[in-house]
């Protein structure tokens, strides 16, 4: 990391097919070894399952109101305080919210296994969405862990 600048943010391209940043995004999260245009079947079919199995409108908006139940607000960040290391509860930024919900959706469907990338994808959206399935309680233990520390909150500079 360096100290004299901080890293520029490059911006996402939207993807081609609904001209979101966000699925860009997505997109690019799920890329292994190049493989960006497999990538993209998976997605695209994913977003196509979910639309199918909710029923309602735009695909690009149900993906971000699965995103919204997802993204956590506070995480714990070790400091350590004359010896000792304390767990200081912290408000993240609306990018690492985002992050960290893409990357707990995708590690969490990546861990199905017997199950396609594609659906077992459009499973942990869908999941999301209805504010039910592991990516919801992983952020709800996170909140959970920030609240248990907030007698520590004073220690965040």
């Amino acid at each position: 990391m360096s100290r004299r600048h901080r890293s520029q943010k490059r911006t996402v391209a939207p993807d081609s097919k609904f001209q979101s940043r966000l699925i860009g995004q997505l997109i690019n999260m799920i890329t292994r070894r190049g493989k960006k245009s497999v990538a993209r079947t998976i997605v695209y079919g994913a977003i196509e399952k979910v639309s199918e199995k909710l029923g309602k409108g735009d695909p690009v908006e149900l993906l971000l109101a699965a995103l919204e139940n997802v993204q956590p607000k506070l995480e714990v960040k070790s400091r350590r305080v004359g010896g000792a290391t304390y767990q200081v509860p912290v408000e993240i930024s609306y990018e690492r919210q985002q992050t960290l919900a893409f990357r707990w959706l995708i590690g969490l469907a990546d861990g199905r296994k017997g199950v396609a990338m594609g659906e077992a994808l459009a499973m942990e959206i869908v999941d999301a969405y209805n504010n039910t399935g592991a990516a919801v309680k992983r952020r709800e233990e996170m909140h959970k862990m920030a609240q248990a520390n907030r007698a520590f909150a004073h220690l965040n500079w």
